[in-house]
């Protein structure tokens, strides 16, 4: 696509053809890779800490749930790693290739959790490998989300990237709606007692199909336009990793910072409040039906997605900062409110609470992939985006459910989760606040690259 058609809008047929791939092959693949990564954090709140965590906290009942969810957040720490192994390769070999590579390796890692013996079965061994199983899905979430991003948003007329990009940021809630809703289906149709025993693995063994499907949709992509500019410079990619933190050090602390407050609120709304809903009151929990709450999830995912989509749309009107700064003072004034909805154990309640917190998650979320995209040049896009992400991860989202059950057991009140989670809101205000507003910019090489020699005179 070439920069005048992108600034028309005058796209031939076959130009139309392969922008819907490429949507569909974004959102597909980014649904089946937060499916996998979602079913496990639902079944951390759920189920894991009885299978493989239990004897570990045998004198505190409690102790095994926050082992569980630190399981959770482990993995965030190899998301780095998975960033900048798959960001350097990317911006080098393609976004293609690494999207199905990252693919691949996340769905064998969930299945092989599927068919993993429990510690009744084979002792310490379990969770030792559960938690290996959980690395690999971090290694691969690290490198899947900058290359769906930059393949939507690189794709994408100047004045639809928010709109291209917000498909990869749906993939969140489309996995949330898929893994949360087999979840309550299984809950749904069998006893308690067959789903602890077996009915659990299903959603992780149900990852081979998918992994299929969206492994064909995303070989059928064509490369990023971008990315084959870069090709034809090949001096722009010399070494992306070096120049990315030798002149990209403050995007890549500001992305971080942007980040952390919406994936600490989005894993509290995947995991964290299922868990704490379902527990029994005995246990620090409401004692709500499992079934109930799981289909409310579900609909606050549905929200979500719209939302998030909205978010993109909006930000190709009235830029990407200020939907950020919508969005998380939304979040900022729901979080304490949220909770105190919740602790009504009124499954209506609960519905309202998650739903209107969707509201500000997708606002500032859909933008995501755009802002990102523009804030960095093309021959360190991929690690920058990706490296970005993966560190905004482990301060947002990593710990935030273990971090929310050690604020519960320590102070008794969910009103400290909410200040938790309004503090981080405050952090990423402020982080996006000071990026200059970047929608409209060019992001093809050439242009891109005088952009940044003027701006970097020393990388001449």
């Amino acid at each position: 696509m070439s920069t005048s058609e992108e600034l028309a809008g005058n796209l031939s047929p076959s130009t139309r053809k392969e922008e819907r791939k490429v949507l569909a092959g974004t959102l597909v693949g980014t649904t089946i890779e937060w499916y996998d990564f979602f079913i496990y954090a639902q079944a951390a709140g759920l189920v894991l800490a009885q299978l493989y965590f239990a004897p570990l906290g045998a004198e505190n009942a409690g102790l095994a749930q926050v082992i569980s969810w630190a399981s959770l957040g482990i993995s965030f720490l190899f998301r780095p790693l998975g960033a900048i192994v798959a960001g350097h390769l990317g911006d080098r070999l393609g976004r293609k290739m690494m999207l199905v590579f990252t693919l691949v390796l996340m769905g064998l890692a969930t299945a092989l959790i599927g068919v993993l013996p429990t510690y009744a079965q084979i002792g310490i061994w379990a969770p030792i490998l559960l938690v290996l199983l959980r690395i690999l899905q971090g290694f691969s979430a690290g490198g899947e989300w900058g290359g769906a991003a930059l393949m939507s948003v690189e794709h994408a007329p100047v004045d639809k990237r928010g709109f291209f990009g917000a498909y990869p940021q749906i993939g969140v809630p489309c996995g949330m709606i898929l893994a949360t809703g087999v979840m309550w289906l299984l809950s749904t149709l069998m006893s308690d007692e067959a789903f602890l025993a077996w009915g659990w693995r299903i959603p992780f063994l149900f990852s081979i199909v998918l992994i299929v499907v969206g492994f064909m949709i995303r070989r059928s992509v064509d490369e990023s336009p971008v990315f084959k500019e870069m090709q034809e410079r090949k001096k722009e990619s010399a070494a992306p990793l070096g120049l990315l933190f030798k002149h990209n050090s403050k995007e890549v602390i500001l992305t971080a910072l942007i980040f952390i407050a919406n994936n600490a609120a989005g894993y509290l709304l995947i995991a964290f409040f299922a868990s704490y809903a379902t527990k029994a009151p005995e246990q620090g929990g409401l004692g709500m039906d499992r079934s109930a709450v799981l289909l409310a999830s579900t609909l606050a995912a549905f929200g979500w997605l719209i939302f998030t989509m909205y978010g993109g749309i909006l930000s190709d009107r009235i830029g990407r900062i200020r939907t950020f700064q919508i969005g998380y003072v939304w979040v900022l004034l729901w979080s304490i409110p949220m909770f105190l909805l919740i602790d009504t154990a009124s499954i209506i309640w609960f519905t309202v609470a998650a739903f209107v917190l969707t509201i500000g998650l997708g606002l500032s979320y859909g933008p995501q992939s755009a802002l990102y995209a523009e804030m960095f040049p093309a021959n360190v896009r991929y690690s920058g985006v990706s490296i970005g992400y993966a560190i905004g991860a482990i301060l947002g989202g990593a710990f935030a459910p273990m971090i929310a059950e050690l604020l519960l057991g320590a102070t008794g009140t969910t009103i400290s989760i909410g200040i938790y989670i309004a503090v981080l809101c405050v952090i990423s205000l402020v982080a996006v606040s000071m990026v200059k507003e970047t929608k409209g910019k060019n992001l093809r090489v050439e242009e891109a690259h005088q952009e940044y020699l003027r701006s970097h005179p020393e990388a001449r």
